[in-house]
């Protein structure tokens, strides 16, 4: 693997640091995080002349000046660092080279590697004073956690402390894994060939992605670019607005969203977001977006009845008969409602969903935002359902953060719509989507879309997501056995929620503030997982977990020990 990625004179170098157990194989495709771990166990067991020696016997030497184990010392830090200012460790590895002088080409590239953890500082002072974090409380003055670096599950902060990402990235993204160079170099080439042009014209990766993406989604058509989740759904929202004008006259404008679903954080996508703390005092809003009562059968509005999912489904339809089938032209759902409790649907609902749609002619908008792209354990997570959506939002997880993009995808029914002439354009043809997304332009989106794509299929990934998914609900089982603070486990494929409650039978929640200390214990172990967070009023209750699609079984042991210390320490402090 190492001659068939780099130059042989490198390979001599990787190929003795692993062997000889100084680095983790995985990590030769990443130069710095390579070398730098190297380095240290080169160090920390005094082997460096144990190396050059090696090296020599091989016919290799390491050139430069003659390096000497205790020319290199470890700052208090922990970070590497030389006490000669000729001796950096791009010195020490560069020059390493056959004894038969090798080309300028052979020679290993190390970028600066910024071991000291000095080097940081800097950073993380204008990080304190410029930088306005996302849903974070900064009154306090604390600095925020920096993260520096990642490789398939883990990631490493400013400080050098490793951690088990069970989130990917925070807001389930990251679904193929930390530091895939394939993605990183595919982007970098397109940018270098064409990094944007205007979407009123044509580039050779939107199409070929369109094509891809298409492909595995039977019954959908068209493919309409931006760059984030809010304004993926914001096209959606504007494209049924088109509808009820070039076909209804103005009329069928309104739409459903659910109470507990999540479609945004701009206004309009506030509007249709059924979580009040995330609205809170974000208002006025956009008019003519109505709530429907949510489908959590956990906690049933109904009392225990065998048919929740129906009784769920027909208070959409209720809702539609209130304000007017004539004025109701789509409703806007989550297919598993994330961010607001890890929601199953209920046995049912989705069949009598799309009865209620086909009845009263209303458009079905579905958010993927964050099932998208395997995370179920199917490329969409309404694929489980038997759902034939009109319109499907999707960002996160499209590429996996390697690059900005989000897709609208409509049927050619939808597309046909918004082209539809009527008399109201009085000889003005504006008979199509008249809509802008600047960076929905950009070609590092799609090409990094293509790779992340490409990396799923050819890893297995989906699969992997149902195997390693089932794993994760089963062992999670085991915990709600286990710890009677554990209401229920839902999920499916690699993303779970565990609704944690202070009494079993009353089902009353546990506070945010103890859900939150929970959560800092299984961090302080070298985990990350998320919660429901500034939410709800009453349900910021539930612990979130959504690994990378590549998590093994072992990753999912990692995960739900930490998870069973913190709960048990939790249960020995009431």
């Amino acid at each position: 693997v190492c001659c068939s990625k780099m130059k042989m004179t490198r390979a001599f170098v990787v190929a003795l640091l692993v062997l000889c157990g100084h680095a983790d194989a995985t990590s030769v495709f990443h130069p710095q995080a390579f070398a730098r771990d190297a380095l240290r166990s080169l160090k920390r067991t005094h082997s460096y002349q144990a190396l050059a020696t090696s090296l020599d016997r091989l016919g290799c030497k390491l050139g430069g000046k003659n390096h000497q184990l205790q020319d290199f010392s470890l700052s208090s830090r922990g970070g590497l660092v030389s006490d000669s200012a000729d001796d950096s460790v791009e010195t020490l590895f560069s020059n390493v080279s056959p004894t038969a002088q090798a080309s300028q080409n052979e020679k290993l590239q190390i970028p600066d590697l910024e071991l000291d953890a000095d080097n940081y500082d800097d950073a993380a002072e204008y990080d304190k004073e410029n930088v306005w974090h996302h849903m974070v409380d900064q009154k306090t003055g604390n600095s925020a956690l920096m993260i520096v670096r990642g490789s398939g599950l883990r990631v490493w902060d400013v400080k050098g402390r490793e951690y088990l990402d069970a989130v990917s990235g925070g807001t389930w993204t990251v679904n193929v894994g930390y530091g895939r160079s394939e993605i990183a170099d595919a982007v970098r080439d397109q940018l270098v060939k064409l990094n944007f042009f205007h979407q009123s014209a044509a580039n050779v990766p939107a199409a070929r992605f369109a094509q891809r993406l298409i492909s595995k989604m039977p019954g959908m058509s068209r493919v309409y670019y931006s760059s984030s989740g809010s304004e993926a759904n914001e096209k959606a929202f504007k494209m049924v607005r088109l509808i009820a004008h070039r076909k209804y006259g103005g009329n069928k404008w309104k739409i459903l969203f659910r109470e507990r679903d999540y479609h945004g954080t701009t206004i309009t996508a506030l509007s249709a977001t059924g979580q009040e703390q995330r609205r809170h005092q974000f208002g006025p809003f956009t008019p003519g977006f109505v709530e429907v009562p949510h489908n959590c059968e956990y906690r049933s509005q109904f009392g225990n009845v065998e048919d929740y999912g129906i009784r769920s489904a027909n208070e959409i339809e209720k809702t539609i008969l209130a304000e007017g089938p004539e004025t109701v032209g789509a409703i806007c759902l989550e297919s598993i409602t994330a961010g607001g409790g890890a929601i199953m649907p209920p046995l049912g609902y989705w069949r009598r969903v799309q009865e209620i749609c086909r009845e009263y002619n209303v458009l079905l908008l579905l958010d993927e935002v964050v099932m998208g792209l395997g995370r179920t354990g199917k490329w969409f997570g309404y694929q489980h359902f038997d759902v034939k959506p009109d319109i499907v939002t999707m960002a996160k997880g499209l590429a996996s953060g390697y690059a900005a993009i989000s897709c609208t995808v409509t049927t050619n029914e939808v597309f046909e719509m918004c082209h539809q002439k009527c008399e109201s354009d009085e000889g003005v043809d504006l008979g199509y989507f008249r809509d802008i997304s600047t960076f929905g332009a950009c070609t590092a989106g799609p090409t990094a879309a293509l790779a992340n794509m490409q990396i799923i299929e050819n890893e297995r990934l989906i699969e992997n997501s149902a195997n390693v998914g089932a794993y994760l609900q089963e062992s999670l089982h085991q915990l709600e056995h286990k710890h009677k603070i554990i209401g229920q486990v839902r999920g499916l494929g690699l993303f779970a929620g565990i609704e944690l409650v202070k009494n079993r039978q009353t089902k009353e929640p546990v506070d945010e503030t103890e859900l939150a200390r929970i959560c800092a214990d299984v961090m302080s172990q070298g985990v990350m997982i998320g919660r429901t967070n500034r939410s709800f009023q009453k349900l910021n209750n539930t612990i979130l977990l959504a690994p990378a699609l590549v998590a093994t079984k072992a990753d999912i042991d990692a995960i739900t020990r930490a998870i069973d210390v913190a709960l048990t320490r939790h249960k020995l402090q009431e």
